[in-house]
């Protein structure tokens, strides 16, 4: 099995066109982020916009962590501040920073060259990285007939037949009575097919799921329409990290945060007081509205799966 070389990669970037990069990603990330962070120093908590970093073992910090892509090397010198102190915050004492590789090159003035460690990637992660090449591939719109009947019921389904006060968003009211809510469950069938999000199902309503999807048939269950396999891009981008660029992290995150509002006015929760809209899927009306906003996420995320199938597809092809 080969690796591809440092000079494989399309280009390298110069000291100045590293730190302007990085300080791009960064910029964008603080204000992906800002909200987020400026409730965490406060202690509070929004059941919306913090999923992303409780439901997903990810914080703020790492994704501000910029990273080029496994065919980009730059100067490591961008990595060094006029003070001599580190600008990634995952360096070491010894100047190795995690997951990439340094090589030294040119004269009479060497340079250092940084670029991510793709070897130790696919001799430590190339299991993970099949699957999430499967999951990706098999999940997309042109090998997947996308289903648009599943309405958002996942989180209808977590709160059936639960005493007051003990849903999962203990701190948002529901929009419905619990008998309402609980109606809603009963009377409309049940298609969930993602995982992450059946087993959340309360034991009374899980047996009325048209599925049983489980983590070994994930590859076969996942379908491009789900609103939670449109999230989970976010998710593998970062696991994918440091071989795809952070400027598609950033792009699947800003995905996955507009999902969720999807996902959250359409449930049986009301959001409105936090200044969201409500999605009313025990209507016909809420049906067609949901229906609408989850094609144009569908097509959205095909788009971003794309492209991290594109961006890792030649080291894929390398362990074959």
């Amino acid at each position: 099995m080969s690796t591809p070389s440092l000079t494989a990669a399309v280009r390298t970037l110069t000291v100045a066109e590293a730190a302007d990069d990085r300080r791009a990603h960064e910029e964008r990330a603080d204000a992906l982020t800002a909200s987020h962070r400026a409730r965490r120093a406060r202690g509070e908590k929004h059941p919306v916009e913090d999923f992303l970093f409780t439901y997903y073992p990810f914080s703020a910090a790492r994704l501000r962590r910029w990273h080029p892509g496994w065919e980009f090397g730059y100067d490591a010198a961008a990595d060094v501040a006029d003070d001599g102190t580190s600008l990634i915050a995952d360096i070491d004492g010894a100047g190795h920073r995690s997951w990439y590789l340094d090589t030294s090159g040119g004269s009479p003035d060497p340079v250092t060259w940084r670029r991510a460690d793709v070897a130790r990637f696919l001799a430590e992660r190339g299991d993970a990285l099949d699957f999430m090449t499967r999951l990706l591939s098999s999940s997309s719109l042109a090998r997947r007939r996308p289903d648009f009947g599943c309405f958002g019921l996942h989180e209808w389904a977590m709160v059936h037949r639960v005493p007051a006060g003990e849903q999962r968003h203990e701190d948002l009211p529901l929009r419905l009575s619990a008998a309402e809510t609980d109606a809603v469950v009963e009377r409309e069938k049940l298609v969930c097919s993602h995982i992450d999000a059946f087993r959340f199902f309360t034991p009374s309503a899980a047996p009325r799921n048209a599925l049983e999807p489980t983590r070994a048939s994930q590859v076969q269950n996942d379908n491009p329409a789900c609103l939670h396999v449109g999230m989970d891009l976010y998710k593998w981008a970062m696991k994918l990290t440091p071989l795809v660029p952070s400027s598609l992290v950033l792009d699947c995150f800003e995905h996955a945060r507009e999902t969720r509002v999807l996902d959250m006015e359409a449930s049986p929760y009301d959001v409105r007081p936090l200044g969201y809209g409500v999605v009313p899927i025990e209507t016909p009306a809420g049906k067609a509205e949901y229906v609408r906003r989850q094609r144009a996420l569908a097509t959205r995320a095909d788009a971003l799966r794309e492209r991290l199938l594109t961006a890792v597809a030649p080291l894929v092809a390398d362990r074959q």
